[in-house]
C-alpha cells in the first residue's frame, strides 16, 4: 500500500467539495473514457526507449483537463503540482508527476496519429446527448481568473453548466 501524503490526507477528510472538484467528478463520468482510450491504445506503444512511460489513461486525462481549462501544458504541469483534485483526476501522486515535456510529446503523439480531433469530436459527442457542448475557445483559463468578490465559493460559468446538467 501506497503512503499518502498530507495533502491527500487533507482533501479525502474535508466535508465539502470544491466547484472544481464536482466539475472534474462530472466530467468523469460523462466522458467516454473506455472507447477513447481504445482508440488510441493501438498507437500507444510501451516499446519506447527511455523513462517509462505514463499509463495511457492518465495521459488522456491529463489532455482533457488542458482542454477542459484551455491551459498551456507548463500551465497544466504547474496545476498538477499545486492542486490535488486534479492530481486525483489523472490518478497521480506527487512523487511521480508529468512535467511539461512529457505532456508535450504526448499532445504531439497525438497530433502525428491525427487522433486529437477524433477525440474531441468524441467528447463533444457524448456532452451533446447530455445538452452540453464543449468549444476549444471558449473556456478561460481557470488559474488566471481572479477569485470573485463574494465571500462564497462560485463556480466558474462552465462548471455551472456541467452542474446542472447532470443534476
Amino acid at each position: 500500500m501506497d503512503q499518502i501524503t498530507f495533502s491527500e490526507s487533507e482533501c479525502q477528510t474535508k466535508k465539502r467539495k470544491t466547484c472544481r472538484e464536482i466539475y472534474l467528478a462530472r466530467m468523469d463520468k460523462l466522458i467516454p473514457k473506455r472507447q477513447l482510450e481504445k482508440k488510441v491504445a493501438r498507437y500507444y506503444s510501451n516499446g519506447q526507449t527511455g523513462r517509462p512511460q505514463y499509463p495511457l489513461p492518465t495521459m488522456l486525462r491529463v489532455h482533457w483537463m488542458r482542454l477542459f481549462y484551455n491551459v498551456r501544458d507548463s500551465a497544466m504541469q504547474d496545476a498538477l503540482r499545486k492542486i490535488e483534485s486534479m492530481r486525483h483526476f489523472v490518478d497521480l501522486k506527487l512523487d511521480r508527476l508529468l512535467d511539461e515535456t512529457a505532456i508535450l510529446k504526448f499532445r504531439h503523439f497525438l497530433e502525428r496519429q491525427g487522433l486529437g480531433k477524433g477525440l474531441f469530436d468524441g467528447v463533444n459527442k457524448h456532452l451533446g446527448k447530455n445538452g452540453l457542448m464543449f468549444c476549444e475557445d471558449s473556456i478561460v483559463d481557470a488559474f488566471s481568473n481572479s477569485a470573485p468578490s463574494s465571500t462564497k465559493n462560485e463556480c466558474t460559468g462552465l462548471e455551472k453548466a456541467i452542474s446542472g446538467a447532470l443534476v
